[in-house]
């Protein structure tokens, strides 16, 4: 019933893809989602080359199915990420935080498909220009760095849709069935999920992150880093409250790096420090209240599409 051409382009069963997440998204969820159905997209960002060739092997080992890794384009040696990926077995390259042109024929020469992740029309049409397979739009309900233009994804994905030729996935905001069909409905031909796959049993994210998400409410989380690095969505916390006061007394880029550090993402999801570390989380995590295997995250949400799309004409004769 869900079979779009995203299935096609990706060799995947079901149009679901696993958000490139740092930290989190390693060789078990990426195999995990990989052999339910969907896309496994190693999120390869705090990852050297060689990391990223020992994660790839792991996950040839669970999965024969395809496979991806999220390449975040600011690296300075993404160009190697890229190389490595596709000699350890990569079918997909997704790229993100800045432009694809530069790599996209050289990774499809090899064979893969290339995703792009962009936060509005313009960069969709630059991506589709520049030759990308697909293109996930990501509204800004979705967590980690978001789009300084602060589209979300109901408005985003039906306007990208209309001005590209390229088929289109749906990132931010998405968790369940009810989501995935409203996606579709928007005109997407698939969905990037993050925050639900976060809070799985294969998640390489700390214990307390996953409590973290199950425990929140629909309005846990806060945007942090517009005047540094960019829109950043995590639970609300010491930290996001400190850095909040700062910015609201007028701090400069450069009191507000000093104060925040680096390392913060990792002090939460590896070391499990929620309170003075980053927790990167969609605004969907409200919506979730269990943690499950990727297996059953990807059933459940065919299956409770299945009844959205099958209650639509009693809906009709209401």
């Amino acid at each position: 019933m869900f079979r779009t051409e995203i299935c096609e382009i990706l060799g995947i069963e079901y149009p679901i893809i696993l958000g490139g997440m740092i930290w989190v998204g390693k060789s078990e969820l990426v195999g995990a989602v990989s052999e339910a159905g969907g896309l496994g997209l190693l999120g390869a960002g705090g990852m050297s080359p060689q990391q990223i060739a020992e994660e790839l092997e792991n996950v040839r080992q669970q999965t024969g199915k395809p496979f991806g890794v999220n390449v975040p384009l600011m690296r300075p040696d993404s160009e190697e990420m890229i190389k490595v990926s596709i000699q350890a077995g990569a079918s997909v390259i997704t790229t993100s935080s800045g432009s694809p042109k530069r790599f996209t024929k050289m990774i499809q020469d090899h064979g893969c498909r290339v995703m792009h992740v962009v936060a509005n029309v313009s960069f969709a049409r630059k991506c589709a220009v520049a030759g990308v397979d697909v293109i996930a739009a990501e509204g800004y309900e979705a967590g980690g760095h978001n789009g300084a233009d602060e589209i979300t994804t109901m408005a985003l994905i039906p306007q990208v849709v209309d001005v590209v030729d390229v088929p289109v996935v749906a990132a931010g905001g998405i968790a369940g069935g009810r989501g995935f069909v409203a996606a579709l409905a928007l005109g997407a031909k698939g969905v990037q999920m993050g925050t639900r796959f976060l809070a799985t049993e294969e998640s390489a994210a700390h214990a307390n992150v996953k409590a973290a998400v199950v425990q929140m409410q629909d309005d846990g989380t806060c945007v942090t880093g517009r005047t540094t690095i960019g829109p950043t969505r995590a639970i609300k916390n010491r930290l996001t409250a400190k850095i909040i006061a700062a910015e609201k007394e007028g701090a400069s880029r450069e009191e507000l790096f000093e104060m925040i550090g680096e390392g913060r993402s990792a002090k939460a999801c590896v070391e499990g420090d929620c309170e003075d570390g980053s927790v990167y989380c969609g605004q969907i995590g409200g919506n979730i209240r269990t943690i499950k295997s990727a297996r059953e995250v990807i059933e459940e949400v065919i299956a409770e599409a299945r009844a959205v799309v099958e209650s639509f004409p009693s809906l009709a004769q209401a």
